[in-house]
Order: C-alpha cells, then structure tokens, then sequence
C-alpha cells in the first residue's frame, strides 16, 4: 500500500533568507538550491542534499505539500522530484489534484466554517482595529478563509498575540505567530481534514507527517509518524506527542533531516 508523506512547506523543507539564520554560521553554511522566485527575486531555499533527497521521496511515496499560502504563493515554488499529484493550501481550503482546486472539497470546507466558525469579516474587522499602524506592516485576506498581518516583529507587543488569541479562541479561530506573520485561522480549517481526504483517494494506510508551527500540531496528531524541527512555534511551547520526534536540527539542516526520517520510515511501512 501507498505511503503518504505530508510535510508543511516553510520553516519545515524550504527557508527564506531570514530563516537561513536558523541554521549556522555563514562560513559553514550548506550548499543551496533556490526553489521560489517571485518578481525576479530568489526567495526561498533547501540545500543540495535536501534537493536530492526530496527526489528519492518522490518516486516512493505519496508526497504531498501541505501548506497554510495560498494557491498563488505555492505555485511559485518549484520543488525537486515529480510533480506532486496532491497539493493541500491554504491549510486545508484547497485540495490541488493536479495543480487544479477540487471544487467539492472547497465547497465542502466553505459548509463546515459557515457552521462552526465566526464570520471572517468580524475576525479581520478586530484585527484591524485592534492592531497598532507603528508595528504592522501589511494587513492580508487569504483565498477569503483567513486572515493574516505582517509585522515588525521587534516592535509587536507579545500581550497583543495573547490577547488576540483568546478574542479568536471564543469565536472558533486559532491564532498562529510565525515568523513576522500573525494568522487567524477559522478551528474547522486544518491540514489534517484534506491529508486524511488524500489518504482515502490513494489508499494509503500509512501517514507521515512534519511541521514547524502551531497550525501543523493537527496534521502531526493525525499522522502515525510525525516529526517537527528544532525551531518553530511548536519548539518554542516545547510540544510534543506520543508519535511525535523533536528533532534538535535547526534551519535548512532540519529540512535535510526531516526528509531522511520520511525516506526511512517509506521505507520501513512499505514503498509504493
């Protein structure tokens, strides 16, 4: 039977500049492979041997990105390896089945907010009144299921997040701060609703999953094998579950890691 690889995408296999950071000192920074460019700008990165190593993982799994960009910002980036047939963005909003949305699943997803959630509009109506001009940089409606800002994360009060949070938790949304983005994301938008739908198209009975940020603790919850790196939200909370691996790599060495720990468990549960 098929095994079906999920990993979130930024901070987890690919890094932009600032992320590279993460990682080591430039005088022994690894070998990179550009994977996005956008208005002629080279964005994000993986090393070579991460390159070569998603290769592997494509031919013998079901590797799907599972990502919280939206369509747009995910068909910029050009991973190594065959064409993903199953692509989830906008955590969970769009299943991409060959780079197409499937209009049932969205249809789908848009029942289960409309019943479960509050309205966007209220959400990103507080957001934008409660968040101070001095500090935000941007404000974003993504693919219209949820909202995020841009920060200047040295100036952002660490009680307005909090805060903001608990407004977000009473009205069904969850609140994530990654990087110098800050999202709210309605609580029936998951990752892991569209990566068990995928499992259930291929038949795969055997789920490995990876992620950085709070907005991947249910895609790894609902994995058999998950693994997150030695930076993010979740390391930062010290999270952790049973099937859970904290792995201590940092940066573009996390993604190398991670990939090799999907290669060995394919390999382990069955190749395709």
């Amino acid at each position: 039977m098929p095994v079906l690889v999920a990993s979130d995408l930024d901070r987890t296999l690919i890094y932009s500049a600032a992320a590279l950071a993460l990682t080591m000192p430039d005088a022994r920074a690894p070998r990179l492979l550009c994977v996005e460019v956008h208005e002629s700008r080279p964005l994000s990165y993986m090393t070579e041997t991460a390159s070569q190593l998603l290769t592997d993982l494509g031919d013998a799994a079901v590797f799907v990105p599972t990502t919280t960009r939206t369509r747009k910002q995910y068909q910029r980036i050009n991973l190594p390896g065959p064409a993903p047939t199953y692509a989830i963005c906008a955590n969970g909003g769009h299943l991409l089945v060959d780079g197409v949305s499937d209009p049932d699943w969205h249809a789908r997803v848009m029942a289960r907010l409309a019943e479960e959630s509050a309205p966007l509009d209220e959400v990103r109506a507080h957001m934008e009144a409660s968040a101070d001009p001095a500090w935000v940089r941007k404000h974003r409606v993504a693919e219209d299921l949820f909202a995020y800002l841009v920060v200047e994360r040295e100036l952002l009060p660490e009680d307005w997040v909090k805060e903001l949070a608990v407004w977000a938790e009473n009205r069904g949304w969850t609140v994530s701060l990654q990087g110098r983005k800050i999202y709210a994301v309605p609580k029936p938008l998951t990752k892991s609703a569209a990566v068990r739908e995928v499992a259930r198209r291929t038949g795969a009975e055997l789920t490995l999953a990876a992620g950085d940020s709070l907005l991947d603790a249910d895609l790894l919850l609902a994995a058999d094998r998950g693994w997150r790196p030695g930076h993010g939200e979740l390391a930062d909370s010290g999270w952790t579950a049973p099937a859970i691996s904290a792995l201590p790599e940092r940066g573009v060495l996390a993604g190398e890691r991670i990939l090799r720990e999907f290669l060995r468990g394919t390999r382990q549960g069955g190749v395709v």
